[in-house]
């Protein structure tokens, strides 16, 4: 989701690329299964789109009250709202941001979308009544819960996010667009003088039901239209090192949270859905873990500036991996390995993303880099996974079972 349409002059810099390391993946895999329990199954991707059952028993539990609560930027000397070991799970509630960042009072705000008054969290009541002592200069409009401190991680060690479950806690969401609001921003950097306007009144917000039907959860559009309900979390992401210049960093010591980055923050990849695993670098002591952003289904792009905001919970295993390094976020599930371009500009991003790829292919499964090229533009799908969050986003994923052994 994009909260924030400005783009600032030092928000314009050459963004760096994410370079693959070697035997990376590989070497996390491994590592992983054997530090799992014997008795411990693999998680079922099948699943993946049904309403959830049994949420997973967790060693630790987050609620997204006030004091655990960011508001569009990850500190990086907060006090951790948890301290936990590597390797064990944690549930965390997360809140979009729609009716509770806005000027208007939130049940006010929220009803006269047609949300029933006890749909409404007393989470987004609460956090509402906090707003005014918050920071803003050089934030956005995330409402993101942390940060979790996982012991023994270090700057330069990575944390893996291995997402157990994600769960609606409402059964609703808002979409909101506008004529001049996502690619169509007079900011994005496809705009040119003379094009054409949507015939969107401002303001236009879509409040989208959700729901059981035949045992799967889904998104009622409209009385024909059903969209599978995917959730996921737009924002995962370690405390940053923040440096003025940076994409999103216009305040000393603050990464606001519309551009992702190295550190992830608001990757919107609709692919980090449950089932997936995620790796992110670590720049501070215990890694400092934020999530937010929630997403109840989004499309690839996220054209319109946001996606079905809708307060979720999550359940993750935070492990810490020693002696190895990335420079930015990658993923995996049970099909595909995801290797993310990041770029300020899109073609850059793509051309990122097909490096890592590259990368990927020649240090993990030994082909030639022209071999690895052409195993790439054959059989591995470059998704654009969001263009509105002034940092852009393409994802490169390799089908697992092309490799026979």
């Amino acid at each position: 989701m994009s909260t924030n349409r400005s783009v600032r002059n030092s928000e314009v810099a050459a963004f760096p690329r994410l370079a693959l390391c070697t035997g990376f993946l590989t070497s996390l895999v491994l590592a992983a299964a054997c530090a799992a329990p014997a008795d411990q199954a693999p998680y079922d991707t099948s699943a993946v789109g049904q309403a959830p059952s049994q949420p997973p028993e967790a060693d630790h539990f987050v609620p997204s009250t006030p004091e655990n609560l960011n508001w569009g930027w990850f500190p990086i000397d907060k006090e951790p709202v948890l301290r936990m070991q590597s390797g064990e799970t944690v549930r965390v509630n997360t809140l979009t941001h729609v009716g509770a960042g806005q000027n208007e009072e939130p049940v006010a705000y929220l009803t006269g979308l047609g949300i029933p008054r006890d749909e409404i969290l007393q989470d987004v009541l609460d956090f509402w009544a906090t707003r005014e002592g918050r920071p803003r200069e050089g934030r956005s409009g995330h409402v993101i819960t942390g940060p979790i401190h996982v012991d023994g991680a270090e700057p330069g060690d990575v944390l893996e996010i291995e997402i157990l479950s994600i769960e609606t806690r409402v059964p609703w969401g808002v979409n909101s667009m506008s004529a001049r609001g996502g690619v169509f921003s007079t900011s994005y950097p496809g705009f040119a003088e003379g094009d054409p306007v949507l015939d969107i009144p401002p303001g236009t917000r879509h409040v989208i039901r959700t729901g059981e039907v035949d045992g799967r959860e889904v998104a009622f559009f409209s009385d024909d239209i059903q969209v599978p309900l995917a959730p996921f979390m737009g924002i995962m992401a370690v405390a940053p090192d923040p440096v003025v210049g940076q994409p999103g960093v216009t305040v000393p010591g603050v990464q606001g949270s519309r551009p992702p980055g190295p550190f992830g923050g608001n990757l919107d990849v609709k692919d980090l859905k449950a089932g997936t695993t995620v790796y992110l670098p670590v720049f501070h002591p215990g890694a400092l873990f934020y999530v937010g952003d929630p997403h109840g289904a989004q499309g690839d792009g996220e054209v319109s500036g946001t996606a079905i905001e809708q307060s979720l919970t999550g359940t993750f295993r935070l492990r810490v991996h020693k002696d190895r390094s990335i420079t930015g976020p990658r993923a995996e599930n049970g099909d595909h390995y995801i290797l993310m371009g990041i770029d300020l500009d899109l073609d850059r991003a793509a051309r990122h993303a097909v490096w890592e790829v590259v990368n990927f292919l020649v240090e993990e499964k030994g082909l030639t880099p022209a071999r690895a090229l052409s195993l790439a533009s054959i059989a591995v799908d470059f998704h654009i996974s969001e263009v509105v969050d002034l940092t852009q986003v393409v994802s490169g994923l390799i089908p697992k079972d092309v490799f026979l052994r």
